[in-house]
């Protein structure tokens, strides 16, 4: 085999792995495309996370605060409505979930994240394992 011939092989196998990744990649993510997440902008995710924080603070177990991204520059609307749905304590350590719905475009997502914070200090996301 020739080396022209070596290296068209080698680029038409990289072709072909390269487009089956990206094809894999589209039938498994692409559903990614249209949720509310996907029109976000980093404005929009700075303004949520404080009506998260403010919510944390502010309100009792099943109360419900909504957030809009009304001057935040994005021309797509995006809202939430963020529930803390409950608070345990451990000495001084408080933790809270919270249930947050996005919605944009007819598209809606639940994001159920956990804050701890320990005594007065600030909330902080908690990894899920």
């Amino acid at each position: 085999m020739s080396m022209r011939t070596r290296v068209l092989c080698h680029l038409s196998a990289g072709s072909l792995l390269l487009a089956g990744a990206i094809g894999a990649q589209a039938a498994n993510l692409g559903f990614l495309n249209d949720t509310p997440l996907s029109y976000m902008k980093q404005r929009d995710i700075d303004s949520v996370k404080k009506a998260v924080v403010s919510a944390l603070n502010g309100k009792q177990d099943g109360e419900t605060t909504n957030w809009v991204n009304e001057g935040t520059g994005n021309s797509v609307k995006i809202d939430a409505a963020i529930t803390v749905a409950s608070t345990a304590k451990d000495g001084e350590r408080t933790c809270r979930d919270v249930g947050v719905v996005l919605s944009a475009k007819g598209q809606s997502m639940n994001l159920r994240p956990q804050f701890c914070k320990q005594g007065s200090g600030t909330w902080q996301l908690q990894k899920k394992h």
